[in-house]
């Protein structure tokens, strides 16, 4: 084979390659352009949260007074049941949940034990509705949230956030998205009695407080 002959088998697998890499990139192209104008079509919300109701059965402070000798530290004790909807606003998109972690905070600490909800399944426009409990037994407070809770004692009510932590995935046609991750913040005020010798909350009799309180939904 002669020289030439070389070279013009070489430019000839030059060029091959190069229309090879130009069809691919072209393929990938259209494919982003594709679920680009998918996604722009059907225009994907997040879904909506609200928080219906919360039944408090227990929330007790145990206030203590802590000795070199027995530091005991003031604990929370708190049982509530919570109603919680959500409610897809997609018309074309389903949403699945998946790993949904629900807790109970009070001023960024979380004073509930996380409850697992049931895997769903949420089609078009529909509504999916939790009654969970949250338990929280002798969860220690520290001394900063203790004045806090002494100040909400004097104003009578006190204001608790119910969270949702946990992963969603899309559903259009047949196609399923990746996984995202989403957090919900329900924020509820609940009202409590006592006296600051024997400790102060909700012991007793379940007290059910109607909030239909919105949340705020990130995804």
């Amino acid at each position: 084979m002669s020289v030439k002959e070389c070279g013009h088998h070489e430019e000839e697998s030059r060029q091959l390659f190069r229309r090879i890499l130009a069809g691919i990139l072209a393929f990938i192209i259209l494919v982003l352009i594709v679920i680009f104008l998918i996604w722009a079509i059907l225009r994907p919300s997040k879904p909506s949260f609200i928080l219906q109701d919360a039944t408090v059965y227990v929330f007790n402070l145990s206030s203590s007074q802590p000795s070199l000798t027995s530091p005991t530290p003031n604990t929370l004790t708190s049982t509530i049941q919570v109603t919680l909807s959500s409610r897809n606003p997609n018309g074309r998109i389903g949403i699945y949940y998946q790993n949904l972690d629900i807790y109970a905070t009070y001023r960024s600490q979380q004073i509930t034990l996380a409850t697992l909800l049931p895997n769903s399944y949420q089609g078009h426009k529909d509504i999916t509705v939790w009654s969970p409990y949250l338990y929280g037994n002798a969860v220690p407070v520290s001394p900063y949230l203790m004045n806090s809770l002494q100040q909400d004692q004097n104003s009578g009510a006190v204001l608790v956030n119910v969270k949702v932590n946990g992963r969603v995935k899309w559903k259009v046609g047949t196609w399923i998205s990746g996984k995202y991750h989403i957090y919900v913040n329900c924020p509820a005020y609940i009202r409590f009695a006592g006296d600051e010798h024997s400790g102060f909350g909700v012991v007793g009799p379940a007290v059910k407080f109607q909030l239909l309180q919105g949340c705020s939904v990130d995804v």
